[in-house]
C-alpha cells in the first residue's frame, strides 16, 4: 500500500543542543506522529554543512550539501524554527539556505516557520528568512508562519514541549503545511 502521507522536513536554525528551537521542532515531530496523513523528519545535518562557496555549488556537490538537497527534494513542505542572532539569522542557518539557492529543490515548496522567541524578539530573523526564502523560490505560507513563545519551564525531561496549547498550535502549523 503506498504511503500518501505529506512529509514535512523540520529545519532547525540553531546548533545549540537543547535550544527552544530544537524543542519546538522535536515536539513537531512527536505531534506529527499523532496527525493523520502527516509525517515529519528532523534535519540533523546543519553542523556538517561546509561554508557556502559558489565554486563548489556544482556536481558533484559536497556530500552534506547533496544530503540536504535530497532531504528537501523528498519533502512536501518545510517547517523552520530558528533563533535570531544580532538581528538576523544565525550564520550556520543562513549558510544552509545559501546552499539551497543554486538548486531547484525548494522552488514552489510550501514553507513556514515558528518563532519561539519571547514576545518582542525575533522579528529580524523572520524578516531575513522571508527575504532569503523568496530568493530560493519557496512558497511561504503566511498562515504557517506563527509565534509560539516557549520558555525552558515548558520543556519536559524528554526535551519536548509540555503545554497542550503549545502542542496544539504546533499541530495546527503542521496541518497548514500539509494542506499547503
Amino acid at each position: 500500500m503506498p504511503n500518501d502521507d505529506r512529509h514535512i522536513l523540520l529545519l532547525p536554525g540553531s546548533l545549540r543542543a537543547g535550544s527552544t528551537n530544537e524543542t519546538v521542532l522535536r515536539t513537531a515531530a512527536a505531534v506529527a506522529d499523532s496527525l493523520r496523513g502527516v509525517t515529519a523528519t528532523y534535519y540533523t545535518g546543519l553542523a556538517a554543512l561546509p561554508h557556502f562557496n559558489p565554486d563548489h555549488d556544482a556536481d558533484p556537490l559536497p556530500a552534506p550539501v547533496a544530503g540536504l538537497r535530497a532531504a528537501i527534494e523528498a519533502a512536501d513542505a518545510l517547517l523552520i524554527c530558528t533563533p535570531e542572532y544580532a538581528g538576523t539569522l544565525p550564520g550556520a542557518f543562513k549558510n544552509l539556505l545559501d546552499w539551497t539557492v543554486g538548486g531547484t529543490e525548494i522552488s514552489d515548496k510550501p514553507a513556514g516557520w515558528i518563532n519561539a522567541a519571547a514576545p518582542g524578539r525575533g522579528q529580524g530573523a523572520e524578516a531575513t528568512l522571508r527575504t532569503v526564502l523568496g530568493y530560493t523560490g519557496a512558497a511561504v505560507l503566511d498562515e504557517a508562519c506563527v509565534r509560539i513563545p516557549l520558555d525552558r519551564h515548558g520543556v519536559g525531561p524528554d526535551g519536548l514541549a509540555t503545554d497542550p496549547l503549545v502542542r496544539d498550535r504546533i499541530g495546527e502549523v503542521l496541518a497548514r503545511l500539509a494542506a499547503g
